[in-house]
């Protein structure tokens, strides 16, 4: 499953992206950290890996619906022509 992993301080969180096994606690060991998301800045800041991301969604991993509202909000970027 793909899904938010909180951190930071009391009423300032920040979270990871992480790929981690659905039945593991929310801030358990991840398998692997695919993105960066602090709500708290403006404007809020969003780094994801999309070809992590994308591979990992191949290998059968659901992203949670707060992860697939960042990837709707947040696309890839177009690929440079050359």
């Amino acid at each position: 499953m793909i899904r938010l992993a909180r951190f930071g301080a009391k009423k300032k969180p920040t979270y990871r992206v992480v790929v981690i096994d659905k039945e593991r606690a929310r801030d358990s060991r991840s398998v692997e950290v695919v993105g960066f998301y602090n709500p708290i800045s403006q404007p809020p800041v969003v780094d994801l890996k999309h070809e992590r991301i994308e591979y990992w969604m191949k290998s059968g991993a659901q992203p949670s619906e707060t992860v697939t509202r960042l990837l709707k909000s947040h696309p890839a970027p177009a690929p440079v022509p050359a």
